[in-house]
């Protein structure tokens, strides 16, 4: 029997968009209804729970964004690499992710202060090949990547994001198990494109349009057969589904505000399971 996926997530409690540091948090500042947050927060929570064991920490105040758990840091076996953030309004946020991880028995990896690095929002592992798949661009330096690969001792893959909308990969790139890869072309450089495409053959690339996209359709949690995604077209769906995954559509709009969705909420801390291709 596989093991089961185990999932990390933060309330929010102290959720709010009161900075600008992405292209979705601007004009969003004092709008969100924060009863809608926490029901829809829980709303993923209690659909994740169905098929993973979901941990919480502890949210602090006057840290907002600490909700988007992704960003906490990157987990490969029974060690993680804790993010360094590019902006100043979350970097107060690193001491805790870190406490965090060394209180639940993992290794710290080494990564020097004056290196950006965005946890899983910029690192994300291929369910079909033995590699990670890296960013760079906005909030991530590629100057990371040497490590991550050194520290994991796992291929990285450079892909670089060019539409700042995009600023993680996470919200234009999601691996599937199975080896399928949903992504959005247009958010990466001609470079990027060309690696995606000889590493993941055609019938394994499902490609999301610009309106799906913009609907955070990418940054999806995949469990196993299961895709969490706040909304995804019906031909997307469909597209999902003929390849056999169910997907799961749950209203996270307080969160697109400020620039995240169902994955951003959400670090897996089991990576990989005994094996990645067979999840």
């Amino acid at each position: 029997m596989a093991p089961r996926h185990k999932i990390l997530m933060c309330p929010p409690d102290y959720f709010k968009v009161e900075y600008s540091i992405n292209p979705w948090m601007a004009g969003n500042e004092g709008e969100l209804n924060r009863d809608l947050a926490f029901k829809q927060w829980r709303a993923l929570k209690g659909a994740l729970s169905e098929y993973a064991e979901v941990v919480e920490m502890r949210p602090q105040e006057k840290l907002p964004d600490m909700v988007f758990t992704a960003n906490a840091g990157v987990v490969y076996g029974n060690k993680a690499m804790a993010s360094h953030f590019m902006p100043q309004e979350r970097r107060g946020e690193e001491k805790f992710f870190k406490a965090w991880f060394i209180d639940n028995g993992f290794e710290l990896c080494d990564l020097p202060d004056n290196i950006g690095f965005e946890g899983a929002g910029d690192c994300l592992l291929d369910r079909g090949g033995p590699w990670m798949w890296t960013g760079y661009g906005f909030r991530t330096e590629i100057e990371a990547h040497k490590i991550l690969q050194d520290s994991f001792d796992r291929e990285v893959v450079s892909i670089k994001l060019v539409d700042e909308r995009f600023y993680h990969i996470d919200t234009a790139m999601c691996p599937l198990a199975g080896g399928y890869l949903m992504y959005h072309p247009p958010a990466f450089d001609f470079d990027s494109r060309i690696a995606i495409e000889k590493r993941v053959p055609s019938h394994k690339r499902i490609v999301v349009d610009t309106m799906d996209a913009g609907n955070f359709a990418c940054n999806a949690v995949n469990v196993g057969q299961h895709v969490f995604v706040n909304d995804a077209s019906l031909a997307l769906r469909a597209r999902l589904m003929r390849v056999g995954f169910h997907v799961h559509r749950i209203n996270l709009s307080e969160f697109l505000k400020a620039g995240g969705s169902a994955k951003c909420l959400t670090l897996k801390l089991t990576e990989p399971l005994v094996d990645f291709t067979d999840e």
